[in-house]
């Protein structure tokens, strides 16, 4: 069963999975999809044509922007935020320059994590939280600071792994 609670907004054209939760005052984009058995925390914002695969648990406050693509099983703690355009400027549009951001099945963002628009944040990856991520993560890796830089390696079960670095 699908429960959405009624303060919550959700735009024409978007789909939201079966079993999914969409809790307090967020927002689901036009063209947003959902998928099946995520949690939606409140005060979310999911933009146009957002992609959220199943089973994700997206904590409150967090954004995610049009060209953000999220896969199954990915955990995006309290206050992550993506951007995406590289150079904004209020009085420049650049809708037409947004940068697409994939986030891979498994991967775990921090609280208050904040992604920099056109990388790749590969499978089972896990960011420290406040850590800002601005180049392609790969698979397993922990990486935490500001930026983000690698200190080690984590298990699909989130535990950190006694291997060297390469």
């Amino acid at each position: 069963m699908t429960l959405i609670h009624p303060t919550s907004i959700i735009d024409k054209n978007a789909t939201i999975g079966e079993g999914s939760n969409i809790w307090h005052w967020t927002h689901i984009s036009e063209g947003a999809r959902i998928g099946k058995n995520c949690n939606i925390g409140q005060n979310v914002y999911v933009g146009n044509n957002v992609k959220i695969g199943d089973d994700v648990k997206i904590q409150n406050n967090v954004s995610i922007f049009e060209g953000v693509e999220i896969h199954n099983y990915v955990f995006c703690g309290p206050s992550v935020v993506f951007t995406n355009v590289v150079n904004p400027r209020a009085h420049v549009s650049r809708k037409n320059e947004y940068k697409k951001t994939i986030v891979e099945e498994g991967v775990t963002l921090g609280a208050n994590t904040t992604i920099i628009c056109g990388i790749n944040i590969s499978t089972f990856a896990f960011i420290g939280a406040g850590s800002l991520v601005t180049k392609n993560v790969k698979s397993f890796s922990l990486m935490i600071g500001l930026p983000a830089k690698q200190i080690g390696w984590m298990s699909r079960d989130g535990k950190k792994l006694k291997l060297p670095i390469t």
